[in-house]
């Protein structure tokens, strides 16, 4: 790998070089049990772009792009020595940094050949909402990432599908032997759920899901306008014309906690087709358990008739039930006995195979198990009565 010197006439250069992997690197997971320093952090990366955004994503936008394209590359190619040179594993947080990227890259392969598709192509955008120089030789970054992922099944390998992640991150670099190394990153990781796929029977499920059909699918105009809704406002993950955010009448979540449920509140309610009451209900920035709280929005759903189960228990028993999902309905993601998070689905592949959009972390037209891979994950699969 090219070494970049730290001098004046490199500087632009140098000071891209250690972000090209920070999408995926060591990480502070959303807890329930959150220091106050780490809800500062949660707070100043899902707060509004700086006062000097603008300048540094005019500076520093493509060139960003074109070395976040770099680690992507490691991905596609599968060769975890690539980004290598960019971490300091003589300490334990760029270890760690690395050792958790060759960990996520061997899940993504994992998964997609479960899945029975190849990744044809990653690409990212970036959104710079802050940097300065905290101290000398020491900078602090806060960005907003969009990456996304083509894939086709390999007996398919005409038929493209496409799904996106938005991150946020918050990260330290250094300057160390003339060159820019991470010393710290927080970022809500997607795949942090998952990376342990040696449990599932891939064989089998592969089978099954590269000769599914294709489903065709007729919408409501209820429907219609909640899938709209959810693609415009997922966030990092949405299409670059709808300003990659969250719609600003609601509250953002987030930083309290997570705003999963709050957005799948919000598709639901904007579609038009369910009016608020009592128990689900959303005024001047507060919102009831029901509409906040993933496993709250999941037992109102099903008690009060809006919804039905189409399936529960873990991913080899479910994934054949999942095909019954469609556009609206919702799954919910269980952890230790309790809903975590909720995702809706808006879409399918090329296969039949349900994606889904949601918040924390955002995606847009994900794969409805890709990042919730884990065997103690439990899925409920929720028929929406649009």
């Amino acid at each position: 790998m090219q070494k970049y010197k730290s001098n004046s006439a490199k500087y632009m250069l140098l000071t891209l070089t250690f972000i090209c992997t920070y999408s995926f690197i060591f990480f502070i997971g959303v807890t329930n049990n959150k220091s106050m320093k780490e809800k500062e952090i949660m707070k100043e990366v899902y707060s509004e772009s700086g006062e000097n955004s603008k300048e540094m994503n005019e500076q520093y936008g493509i060139l960003l792009e074109n070395l976040f394209d770099y680690r992507n590359k490691a991905i596609l190619e599968k060769d975890e020595n690539i980004l290598k040179d960019l971490y300091d594993t003589d300490i334990k947080f760029g270890l760690w940094a690395y050792e958790h990227e060759v960990k996520k890259m061997k899940y993504l392969e994992n998964w997609s050949a479960k899945q029975g598709v190849h990744f044809k192509d990653i690409k990212t955008k970036v959104k710079i909402k802050k940097m300065r120089e905290r101290e000398k030789n020491l900078y602090g970054i806060i960005c907003d990432v969009s990456t996304e992922y083509k894939y086709s099944y390999e007996n398919q390998p005409n038929k493209e599908n496409m799904f996106r992640i938005g991150t946020y991150h918050y990260l330290h670099v250094k300057i160390k032997d003339d060159k820019y190394i991470i010393t710290k990153e927080w970022y809500t990781d997607p795949f942090a759920d998952s990376l342990n796929l040696e449990n599932i029977k891939s064989d089998d499920i592969k089978k099954h899901i590269i000769n599914h059909e294709a489903v065709d699918v007729q919408f409501t105009p209820q429907t219609q306008k909640a899938i709209n809704y959810a693609h415009k406002y997922c966030g990092a993950a949405a299409d670059e014309e709808y300003g990659l955010r969250y719609n600003s009448n609601y509250k953002d979540f987030n930083s309290d906690g997570g705003d999963c449920a709050n957005f799948a509140s919000q598709i639901m309610y904007e579609s038009g087709r369910f009016k608020k009451n009592d128990t689900w209900n959303y005024d001047s920035g507060a919102g009831t358990k029901a509409w906040v709280n993933a496993q709250g929005f999941k037992n109102y759903i099903v008690y009060s008739g809006r919804g039905s189960y189409i399936g529960k228990g873990s991913y080899e028993e479910v994934f054949k039930d999942a095909y019954d999902l469609r556009p609206g309905d919702f799954v919910g993601y269980e952890k230790k006995g309790r809903i975590t998070h909720v995702s809706t689905v808006t879409g399918l592949d090329s296969r039949g195979y349900p994606l889904v959009t949601c918040h924390n972390t955002d995606r847009l037209l994900v794969p409805w198990d890709l990042g919730w891979s884990d065997k103690a994950i439990r899925f409920h699969l929720i028929k929406v009565n649009y």
